[in-house]
């Protein structure tokens, strides 16, 4: 199986407002996979990336590892995943259940 790019969504929720220069770094984080980051002024942060992998399994581990790092290399807290969307390279969005 061939490996393929894929637009990766997630969003972690927790119990205080994030900063703008929280935001801020986590973009800078996930800047090396393509990404956006988003949540300022919210009780949640987000990030939209791009991995390759060969199933849309795959993709998801890649993502929320590499979401993982970026939120602690950003020091924003380690609050769970609560929403995941994911879209294959010249595909339709993907429900990930």
């Amino acid at each position: 199986m061939d490996r393929m790019r894929w637009s990766v969504v997630l969003e972690a929720v927790g119990d205080r407002t994030v900063t703008h220069e929280e935001v801020v770094e986590l973009a800078d984080a996930v800047a090396a996979y393509g990404g956006i980051a988003s949540g300022i002024g919210t009780t949640a942060y987000g990030a939209q990336i791009v991995v390759e992998a060969e199933t849309r399994e795959g993709a998801l581990d890649r993502a929320t590892g590499a979401f993982a790092q970026a939120a602690s290399r950003a020091g924003l807290p380690s609050w769970p995943v609560t929403a995941v969307g994911l879209i294959a390279e010249d595909d339709e969005p993907v429900d990930p259940e």
